[in-house]
């Protein structure tokens, strides 16, 4: 695995166009993440937030512009180049995708196993740590079945986290969850901001984005409408779309 830039930033996307179609639902965006940084993206429904995360992990195919991770460039027709981009992000879905017939503890165990050829033992320790590390160590036996949406929400981020990426993106991780649940799911990505991990996160948490990301992104239409430090971007909105977006929303 490629050593990391730590000098330069650690996602680099430069005039990155997404269409499905005749629809171009991403215009050009340019960013750049630093390494440790935590970027929250808002915006309302189809804005282009979930497609540019998709594009990230190479989920969705661009069209044009550049896309690299931990400078490993994405190159959608080379699969090495594709599977190499993959171990580097980390990718936690609304739905937890976890899968039914296996153990909480085989889960997060899998991909480690199949991607990294992770000795069964180590690997199974580390699980139990990480599953620890999400306040779900008693639960390594148990099956999905058995959790609530908080504790499956939890181990998704386990089994994110057990392929040690460099950077973690989060979908709307919470809007599946009854609101009594979203408090404890918050609570490990905060914990995970603290120590140092790049995350990228689409949310409509608007107080959680304002007390853990280092910078808020604000997309309309397809594109980076505004961008900056939480307090500046929800104290002092720049643009109408902005202002209208959070008289929008009550948090």
């Amino acid at each position: 695995m490629a050593t990391p830039n730590r000098h330069g930033p650690i996602v680099e996307i430069q005039q990155l166009r997404k269409s499905y179609g005749s629809n171009e639902v991403l215009k050009g965006i340019d960013l750049q993440v630093a390494p440790g940084e935590v970027i929250a993206i808002i915006g309302k429904s189809g804005s282009g937030k979930s497609t540019l995360l998709r594009c990230i992990n190479g989920l969705e195919e661009f069209q044009s512009g550049a896309l690299s991770v931990d400078g490993q460039p994405l190159l959608h027709g080379n699969a090495a180049a594709m599977r190499e981009l993959r171990q580097h992000v980390g990718m936690i879905f609304q739905s937890f995708n976890l899968f039914p017939h296996l153990s909480v503890g085989k889960n997060v165990m899998l991909a480690p196993g199949l991607v990294k050829k992770t000795d069964p033992t180590a690997g199974e320790a580390k699980a139990r740590q990480l599953l620890v590390r999400v306040g779900l160590g008693e639960k390594f036996d148990a099956f999905p079945d058995q959790l609530s949406g908080g504790q499956m929400q939890r181990v998704a981020i386990a089994r994110a986290l057990a392929m040690a990426p460099s950077v973690l993106l989060c979908d709307e991780i919470t809007s599946a969850l009854d609101p009594e649940l979203v408090g404890e799911v918050l609570r490990v990505v905060e914990s995970l901001a603290v120590e140092g991990m790049t995350l990228l996160m689409v949310t409509h948490e608007m107080s959680f984005a304002r007390k853990v990301s280092n910078r808020v992104i604000f997309m309309h239409q397809g594109r980076v409408h505004e961008m900056g430090p939480p307090a500046e971007l929800f104290g002092r909105p720049q643009t109408p779309e902005l202002q209208q977006f959070l008289a929008s929303i009550t948090d």
